[in-house]
């Protein structure tokens, strides 16, 4: 059951990225020169959503949390790597398996760009083990959990700060 709501999970999202618009090149450069706010606001809408959901499920003792430890050095690394690939290939992982459902051919170099990433890192995973992914390592820990408040009063604030930051990007 787990993976039928997975996969129905993954098509409602899918069109979402589609009905948004995310899928289009023209967006994705867009966003990376900081002209275009689609992406950004379709994926702060997420997050935010996402938020509100996971909580309100957990605190309901729908389900529970399985965090994966904060590594400082491997998440500031990854990001980097991350970035630099959106900007170079101008899709990120998910625009990019949207864009070839779509039939943008092109986006199937980035898809494989990622297969190809994912088998480098699998390979290396032993080494960095032993060394990157041992920097700064913080353990399994949240934002609320850090800073010693509930996480409805996170949720909030970051909500209110999403929000405002929509009003900055109408006006513009």
């Amino acid at each position: 059951m787990e993976h039928i709501l997975g996969l129905v999970t993954g098509i409602i999202f899918g069109i979402l990225l589609q009905k948004g618009q995310v899928l289009r090149f023209e967006r994705q450069v867009g966003f990376l020169c900081l002209k275009d706010m689609t992406i950004i606001k379709f994926m702060l809408s997420a997050v935010i959503v996402g938020m509100i959901g996971i909580y309100a499920c957990l605190d309901r003792g729908v389900i529970a949390l399985d965090l994966k430890a904060t590594q400082i050095a491997a998440q500031s690394i990854g990001g980097l790597l991350f970035g630099i690939g959106w900007a170079i290939a101008g899709f990120c992982p998910g625009t990019a398996v949207g864009a070839v459902a779509e039939g943008r051919i092109h986006a199937v170099w980035v898809v494989i760009g990622m297969l190809c990433g994912a088998a480098i890192y699998a390979e290396i995973y032993p080494i960095m083990k032993r060394s990157v992914l041992l920097w700064g390592e913080m353990g399994k820990v949240t934002i609320p959990q850090l800073i010693g408040v509930n996480h409805w009063i996170v949720i909030a604030i970051f909500a209110i700060a999403i929000l405002a930051l929509f009003a900055v990007f109408e006006k513009k």
